[in-house]
């Protein structure tokens, strides 16, 4: 993984060369990554997706994130980035149903390692079950869902923790129920901004979809 190939560019978003993950994360070369957002509604309650990051990972491990993301590859176009969702939660796809918020530039710093993204960020409509969902168990460790409007509330600073509901897998292959409160250290951390503009741009499609606004 660590050797793969990622395309760079400049803060303007030029495109300047290819370097190894590892020199990217290393340097700070801005790069390209997929993003994709689960929503869905049940009896009028619309709902936000999350994964639990497998404890395997090198960075963030354990922590709650985006439902499903990953790097593309100096060969990969954006489209390509729907192999994420396949691989990490073992649903099948099409390009054609994501909706698109556009790319969003950020940054995040850990240690050694220095992530600007240029990501390329998707909103999926989910009709599936929890128990549809096929982990890809070095990646991710469990799926949860959150309250859209508790999600909203959190991230602008109203209320301090969320419950969230969902399952775990455990070493053995057996899925345990989540039901907990968790807080700001349960989370990858994303800018805040990042978060405030993902929320601004499902509230956007829930205004313009069929899924509708109620809810929210």
């Amino acid at each position: 993984m660590h050797n793969e190939i990622l395309t760079i560019f400049d803060e303007a978003g030029n495109r300047t060369g290819t370097a190894p993950r590892e020199v990217v994360h290393r340097l700070g070369h801005w790069h390209e990554t997929f993003h994709c957002w689960f929503i869905s509604k049940d009896q009028e309650t619309l709902y936000i997706y999350l994964q639990l990051r497998s404890e395997q990972k090198q960075d963030y491990a354990g922590l709650l994130d985006i439902t499903a993301a990953g790097h593309l590859l100096a060969h990969e176009t954006v489209e390509d980035g729907i192999r994420e969702v396949q691989e990490e939660l073992g649903l099948e796809l099409s390009f054609e149903d994501l909706i698109p918020l556009g790319t969003i530039p950020y940054s995040m710093r850990k240690d050694t390692l220095i992530d600007n993204e240029r990501a390329h960020v998707f909103v999926y409509h989910n009709p599936y079950q929890l128990e549809d969902f096929q982990l890809q168990k070095e990646e991710v460790a469990g799926i949860v869902k959150v309250k859209f409007v508790d999600f909203r509330r959190f991230w602008q600073g109203e209320i301090h923790s969320l419950q969230v509901n969902g399952f775990q897998v455990d070493p053995h292959g057996h899925r345990i129920t989540i039901q907990q409160d968790v807080d700001m250290t349960h989370f990858v951390p994303h800018d805040a901004d990042y978060y405030t503009r993902i929320i601004n741009g499902v509230e956007a499609i829930l205004l313009t979809s069929s899924i509708g606004a109620e809810g929210i």
